[in-house]
């Protein structure tokens, strides 16, 4: 579908002048998953890769863990009144066998700074969903000079943000700094999970030998999406949350932030690299 960008017209300034011209603006739009033909969540995403959005929100919630556990994912047709598709509501079938979750406000991982719930909570629930312990997880050994030309390889894979300004991104990379994948979306929590859903759904969690990288801040809601996915570091050009650090620390994921040139901070997990000596 081509509708991950649109067309506006703007009226620029430069210099004192004022001109007319099209600017190209990222297409926002909700999309509303459901599980099993139930309503289970609306989310504002980038158009594109819906079916790994949906896969991906799943292993994040803890529903499935593999490309066994899912029967299909369809859009759903008649989404309009007047009975055309919008392309903006996907059913998800869980294959036969697979426990369905409750449908309801009570989730089974707690996604939101806004739930209510303290921070012990959240943590509790992270723990006794995450399928894959990540004690024992690779990458090691990474050199803190790899992880600094991260940034700049996931800048120069984002081809829609270079015609917008206004996507986040994540990608996925080896340990020798490969990048095996990337997407780009309004959400960088969108972003993480059609990575994750793509990796599902091929057969690839977990992610045990995979480095995480992304745009913008490690909130809490992206620490556990990578624990949930299997990934053992996730490094973010800007600031975690204290919650995110704690989920790292109980997890055994490596936080790395501020992750800008040669500068960054290392959180949790400073085993699995390979530090420079300390100076003074």
């Amino acid at each position: 579908m081509g509708r991950v960008t649109e067309r506006r017209p703007v009226i620029r300034i430069t210099d004192g002048a004022m001109s007319s011209r099209p600017d190209t603006l990222v297409a926002e739009e909700p999309l509303e998953i459901r599980l099993n033909g139930k309503p289970l969540t609306v989310t504002m995403r980038t158009p594109g890769d819906d079916f790994a959005l949906a896969a991906g929100f799943l292993v994040s919630e803890g529903v499935i863990g593999s490309a066994e556990e899912l029967a299909t994912i369809v859009y759903c047709g008649g989404a309009r009144d007047e009975g055309g598709n919008t392309y903006n509501v996907v059913d998800v079938r869980l294959a036969p066998g697979v426990p369905v979750p409750d449908v309801s406000l009570e989730r089974n991982v707690y996604t939101t700074s806004s739930c209510g719930l303290c921070g012990k909570a959240s943590l509790d629930a992270v723990r006794t969903t995450a399928r894959w312990r990540l004690d024992a997880g690779r990458p090691r050994e990474v050199t803190t000079g790899l992880l600094s030309a991260l940034p700049d390889r996931l800048r120069a894979a984002q081809r829609v943000f270079d015609r917008t300004g206004g996507l986040h991104a994540a990608g996925l990379f080896s340990p020798e700094g490969e990048l095996l994948d990337v997407r780009e979306d309004v959400g960088r929590h969108n972003a993480v999970d059609k990575l994750v859903g793509n990796a599902v759904r091929a057969g690839g969690l977990p992610l045990r030998d995979a480095l995480l990288m992304v745009s913008g801040r490690a909130s809490f809601e992206l620490v556990q999406k990578a624990v949930m996915a299997g990934v053992p570091l996730l490094a973010a050009v800007s600031a975690p949350s204290s919650l995110a650090v704690d989920l790292a620390e109980e997890a055994g994921l490596t936080l790395v932030g501020f992750l800008r040139g040669a500068s960054m901070n290392i959180y949790t997990g400073a085993h699995r690299l390979l530090l420079p000596a300390p100076t003074g």
